[in-house]
C-alpha cells in the first residue's frame, strides 16, 4: 500500500515523493503485455532525492538516477543510484561555502544523450556524466571550456548534431549566456546576453534557424536568498521573447513584448517564411506564495512571431492543465504535428503539484487532443516518445512514461503505442517497489552510445 503521509513536512518529503535511500538493482522483472523488440536501450529519469532524507526545498535535493533496460522484448533490469557529486562524496557541513562552485550540482532535473555521453543536469552548475550502466563518470564542463553553469533544457539539433544550451544562473551581467557545443561534444560558442535583471529562464527554443530565449518576470529577489530559490513573480517587470540567429551574437537579439506570464516548458518551435511558431504551456504566474507553491499551473499555446511585422500573437490550444511538453526527437525544431504533455490536476493547490492520471497528445495542427487514461489512483510522468525503427510517420512509434500507483504503492514503466495513443498500454514493466515522483527523463539508444 502507499506510504502514510506525515503531515508535519513538507509535501516533497511525503508520501511518492519522499526520497528513498537504498540502491537497487532488480533483474527479474514482471512484464504485462509484449515489449516492443526494436526497443534496444535504457529509460532514464532523474529527481531530486536528497540523501539525508531531508531537504529544504524539492529543487535542491540530491539526483537520483532511475533506469529500465530493454533489449530483444525483454526488461532486462532495473536500477537506481544516487550522483557521485561532491555533495554526496565530499558534503560540505556549511552548503554556503559551496556557491560558485560549479561542480558541486545535483544533476537532478533532467537526463539527455550527447556525443555518445549520458548526462544528468540542473541549472545552477555543470552536468554529471554516467554511463549505460548509471554509473558516475564525472563532471562535464567541456574540456574546461565552459565557464558558467549550463540550463537543464538544452535542445539537441536532428540536422547538425549540435546540442544547443544557455545559462541565466549569473549573478552579474551577462545575466544570460547562450552555449552551443558541437556534434563532437566541443564547445563552438559561449555567447553573453545582457538582461535588465536576472530571471529563472527554465527553457527555450530552437528552430533551424533561431533560437527564442524568453525573459519572463520570474525574478531575482535576494530577500529570498534564504529559501534557496530566490525567485519571485513581478508582473510589473513585463515580459518579452529574444529571436537570435543560432550563429548569431549578441547584438542580433531582437525582442518582442508579450503579456507577463511564466513558462516552465515549451513543446516545440520552429520557422518559416520569417515567422516563428512555438509551442509552450503558458501560466499566468508562476511561484504564488512562495518558491513552493504550485497552485497554477500551464495550459498549452501557441505564440507566432512575425518577424517583418514585428508583431507576436499568442493563442491558447486548450484549457486542459498539462505540461512536460515532448516531441518526437527527430523533430525538434521542425515541423511538427504532435506534441505529448501530462495532465497537472488539482491546480489551485499549493501543497504540491499533482501530476495528473491521463497523458495527452495533441494534434499541433487541428488542436485535438486523445487522452490516454492510466487509471484510478494512478499518476503519470513526462511522456518520452521513442520513434520505431525505420518509422515513415512521425508519430510511428511508442510513448514511454514511468506512473505510480497511489493504491498499491508501486511504479511501473509503461509502453503506448502512439499511433492508437488512447488504447491500453502495448507493455507494462511492473516494478516491486516505489520510484518517488520525479522530473525528466529520456529513451537513450543503445546506438547512442556507440
Amino acid at each position: 500500500m502507499a506510504e502514510p503521509a506525515a503531515t508535519n513536512q513538507p509535501w516533497f518529503l511525503r508520501g511518492n515523493w519522499s526520497p528513498i535511500q537504498q540502491e537497487r538493482t532488480e533483474t527479474q522483472l514482471a512484464v504485462q503485455g509484449s515489449i516492443p523488440p526494436d526497443l534496444s536501450g535504457v529509460y532514464l529519469r532523474t529527481g531530486p532525492n536528497p540523501k539525508s532524507g531531508t531537504g529544504e526545498h524539492w529543487f535542491l535535493g540530491d539526483g537520483m538516477v532511475h533506469g529500465i533496460r530493454l533489449s530483444g522484448g525483454k526488461a532486462q533490469w532495473y536500477k537506481n543510484r544516487f550522483l557521485q557529486t561532491p555533495d554526496i562524496t565530499d558534503p560540505l557541513s556549511d552548503p554556503a561555502a559551496g556557491l560558485g562552485d560549479l561542480r558541486r550540482g545535483k544533476g537532478n532535473t533532467h537526463v539527455v544523450a550527447h556525443n555518445k555521453k549520458i548526462l544528468c543536469l540542473e541549472e545552477a552548475h555543470w552536468p554529471w556524466e554516467i554511463d549505460g550502466q548509471l554509473n558516475t563518470v564525472g563532471c562535464e564542463n567541456f574540456s574546461e571550456a565552459l565557464t558558467c553553469s549550463m540550463t537543464a533544457h538544452p535542445k539537441i539539433c536532428p540536422t547538425t548534431g549540435e546540442m544547443l544550451a544557455f545559462s541565466y544562473f549569473n549573478f552579474a551581467q551577462p545575466y544570460l549566456n547562450y552555449i552551443r557545443i558541437g556534434a563532437d561534444g566541443a564547445l563552438k560558442q559561449l555567447e553573453g546576453i545582457e538582461l535588465p535583471q536576472m530571471v529563472m529562464m527554465h527553457d527555450f527554443s530552437i528552430t533551424e534557424n533561431y533560437v527564442v530565449f524568453m525573459d519572463l518576470p520570474l525574478a531575482l529577489d535576494l530577500e529570498l536568498l534564504a529559501t534557496g530559490i530566490p525567485f519571485r513573480f513581478k508582473r510589473e517587470s513585463g515580459a518579452r521573447l529574444g529571436v537570435m540567429p543560432r550563429n548569431g551574437a549578441s547584438r542580433d537579439v531582437r525582442w518582442f513584448e508579450i503579456e507577463p506570464c511564466y513558462v516552465f516548458h515549451q513543446v516545440n518551435a520552429w520557422d518559416k517564411d520569417s515567422v516563428i511558431t512555438l509551442y509552450v504551456s503558458r501560466q499566468n504566474s508562476a511561484f504564488g506564495a512562495d518558491s513552493g507553491d504550485y497552485s497554477e499551473v500551464g495550459r498549452l499555446h501557441r505564440w507566432t512571431i512575425d518577424l517583418t511585422r514585428r508583431t507576436v500573437s499568442e493563442q491558447p490550444i486548450d484549457d486542459r492543465p498539462a505540461d512536460f511538453g515532448r516531441v518526437n526527437d527527430t523533430m525538434v525544431g521542425r515541423e511538427s504535428r504532435f506534441g505529448y504533455l501530462m495532465a497537472l490536476d488539482g491546480e489551485g493547490n499549493s501543497e504540491e503539484p499533482v501530476y495528473g492520471p491521463r497523458l495527452y497528445q495533441y494534434d499541433l495542427h487541428t488542436g485535438k487532443c486523445a487522452e490516454h487514461d492510466l487509471g484510478d489512483g494512478t499518476r503519470g510522468a513526462e511522456p518520452v516518445f521513442v520513434p520505431a525503427t525505420n518509422a515513415k510517420a512521425e508519430d510511428e512509434g511508442w510513448v514511454l512514461s514511468l506512473v505510480h500507483s497511489e493504491t498499491t504503492g508501486k511504479s511501473r514503466l509503461i509502453i503506448v503505442d502512439a499511433q492508437n495513443f488512447a488504447a491500453p498500454p502495448v507493455a507494462m514493466i511492473e516494478l516491486p517497489f516505489r520510484v518517488p515522483y520525479g522530473a525528466h527523463g529520456n529513451w537513450v539508444a543503445d546506438s547512442q552510445l556507440q
